[in-house]
């Protein structure tokens, strides 16, 4: 069986981490900033964009929650396996770490995306 170690996994995992600790933080940031759009301006065009973009947050708090429970899950598995396989991993496919990567990764993409499209909103309104 193919072995694959864990220091490279677990750092990947830890980047992946830091990086969701990183978008979790900037969503309040946003929150707050998208509540002082709302108080500045009474404009039906605004409190639409307002109510899309509260919705976008909460997708991407949910998105990052669930990845952050994932990746806490998986590091949960290497460490059950470490003690049996002696520092090495055989039951964890390198295409489910593979996977958990991807989907940080397309997690960073959408949250850039959306954190552009309301830099762009706020430059109108504030």
């Amino acid at each position: 069986m193919k072995q694959l170690s864990i220091k490279h996994i677990t750092n990947l995992h830890s980047d992946s981490l830091r990086g969701l600790d990183f978008y979790a933080q900037e969503l309040v940031i946003l929150q707050e900033r998208l509540e002082e759009i709302l108080a500045d301006n009474t404009n039906k065009e605004v409190a639409g964009q307002v109510e899309h973009f509260q919705n976008e947050f909460i997708i991407h708090k949910n998105a990052i929650d669930e990845l952050k429970s994932s990746i806490h899950e998986n590091n949960s598995n290497i460490k059950d396996q470490i003690s049996e396989f002696d520092g090495s991993i055989e039951k964890i496919t390198i295409s489910d770490n593979h996977n958990l990567h991807e989907d940080y990764l397309t997690e960073e993409r959408l949250f850039n995306e959306l954190r552009h499209e309301f830099y762009r909103f706020a430059s109108k309104w504030m």
